[in-house]
């Protein structure tokens, strides 16, 4: 069956609408480069009228328990549960993931359901200790409004999940405008949130108002309408350095908030007490996995001297052992998302090898029987020093590996890159492992030991320093970017003493 075949069987049973695809926005897959289907994309001003849909969803939803609005998130999850096979082979031929990977993703989606639904009675506020008699002092959290959510083509489910599972249980509504490289995953998760809605009204009889949850298919200009409007409270946006860029001034300039999710560049120390087997097997799956197309992909490698050699020959046996191909026929490395991933790969190779790099690997494969395809051999870069090329961050399968002798030399090389979303240690030393989680040691958002940089669960608060934005999402107390603070103070008394011992009289 072609993929085009096997992607509309797998709408149809998620409960897609025909509507959707009577479009004439040309989907293709990674995979072999072929047409998936047609969808058609939104306008600025079907932008608008989402939003204001999305707005009046909100005055409703907010006023319903928040253990109720937990029970469509545990609805959904079921749902998810039901769908999590069809589901995730749509991520894999979509977005190029092998099997285990698809599925993985689905399963964070039924996690932070998990979560969120245990969370929906637990939005706690603070009592605070009042310097006036007769007084109480709290902390109250409230739901926050619309919730704009803008995702890449990475994890083309899963951020989404992570933002809207905890937006509805906080009282929000929600606005996702997807990659426009996976618009039809993102079609798949509207129908199955749709079913989990009908689903949540037939059991308790509650009405879920219609733009709970809204789909905004589109280019930049879609994306730019939820960011300038100011009907839209939260701006959460994954994406590039670049974009960020873009999106934080606007949203900034009319007041609104910003959770950003942007590059990573990160890095694994490997010191001479390490289990090098361990630490092989990580380097792996981290600098890899998924084609080196996530944000936690491993991209720097500094290994002590001692050891360089022996650890860099294991690497290289390892990556040379890895089967590159169509990720659904049990593939470890599946193709790139697209030609302009391949070119800037490229690019990135031709700037490290000018800068004294020496390559192994790196060059495409399989070109002859997927012409429309990218896949490519992992590249394995050898650097005399993290040059500008090393700290910049290219998304794609690309390792640079240095060599380090002084353990403070090689924290600070580790923290001298623009970004700051995920690092790790191979150590057996305790002193080593507790000094980099320790505020001298690494500046990342994500410090690991004895594991790779890529991998997170859920119950962490997942984000970076830097120019990786500052956002936290998912778990720990990420609710709380979609809620607002109030503090509130009672005086159950007949005086009114004023604070600072104040007299007014």
């Amino acid at each position: 069956m072609s993929l085009a075949n096997q992607t509309q069987a797998l709408l149809a049973k998620m409960g897609v609408s025909d509507a959707y695809l009577n479009g004439d926005y040309a989907v293709h897959s990674p995979i072999d480069g072929s047409e998936l289907a047609k969808v058609a994309l939104h306008s600025t001003d079907d932008a608008h009228t989402a939003i204001a849909q999305s707005k009046a969803a909100f005055i409703t939803w907010r006023t319903i328990p928040a253990p109720k609005r937990g029970e469509l998130v545990r609805i959904l999850g079921e749902v998810l549960r039901e769908h999590k096979d069809d589901l995730g082979a749509l991520v894999s031929i979509e977005a190029g993931k092998i099997t285990a990977e698809g599925l993985g993703e689905v399963q964070e989606m039924i996690d932070i359901c998990d979560f969120a639904v245990g969370l929906s009675r637990q939005l706690y506020g603070l009592t605070i200790a009042s310097e006036r008699p007769s007084h109480h002092m709290r902390e109250t959290w409230h739901p926050l409004g619309v919730v704009g959510v803008i995702s890449a083509f990475n994890f083309p489910v899963a951020v989404w999940s992570w933002n809207a599972a905890l937006a509805w249980v906080c009282g929000n509504s929600v606005v996702w405008k997807p990659s426009e490289k996976t618009p039809l995953t993102a079609i798949a998760c509207q129908a199955l949130f749709e079913k989990a809605a009908t689903k949540f009204t037939q059991s308790t009889g509650i009405t879920v108002p219609q733009g709970l949850s809204a789909l905004l298919l589109g280019k930049a200009d879609v994306g730019n309408a939820l960011v300038e409007s100011h009907d839209v409270a939260l701006v959460s946006a994954t994406g590039s350095t670049r974009m960020g860029r873009l999106v934080a001034p606007k949203v900034a300039e009319r007041f609104g908030k910003c959770l950003l999710e942007l590059g990573g560049n990160n890095a694994m120390i490997v010191t001479p007490s390490a289990d090098l087997e361990l630490a092989v097997r990580a380097i792996l799956f981290s600098a890899v996995g998924t084609a080196g197309q996530r944000c936690t992909t491993l991209r720097r490698l500094f290994v002590h001297d001692s050891i360089k050699d022996v650890v860099l020959e294991r690497v290289k046996k390892s990556y040379a052992s890895v089967s590159i191909g169509n990720p659904m026929q049990g593939n470890l490395v599946g193709p790139l998302i697209d030609k302009d991933g391949f070119d800037a790969m490229q690019i990135a190779i031709s700037r490290a090898v000018a800068e004294g790099g020496v390559l192994t690997g790196g060059e495409r494969v399989l070109a002859d029987t997927h012409p429309d395809a990218y896949y490519v051999k992992p590249a394995i870069i050898e650097m005399p020093s993290q040059t500008d090329a090393v700290k910049t961050e290219t998304f794609a399968p690309i390792l640079y590996v240095m060599s380090y002798s002084d353990f403070d030399e090689v924290i600070a090389l580790q923290n001298d890159v623009p970004q700051g979303l995920s690092s790790c240690i191979f150590s057996d030393s305790v002193k080593e492992a507790e000094y980099f989680l320790s505020a001298s040691g690494s500046d990342c958002g994500i410090a690991n030991v004895n594991i790779g940089t890529s991998g997170a669960e859920i119950g962490g608060a997942f984000g970076g320093e830097k120019e990786t934005g500052g956002g936290r999402e998912s778990g720990s107390d990420a609710w709380k970017n979609y809620m607002r603070r109030q503090t509130n103070t009672v005086n159950y008394s007949s005086e009114l003493p004023l604070a600072q011992g104040i007299v007014f009289d």
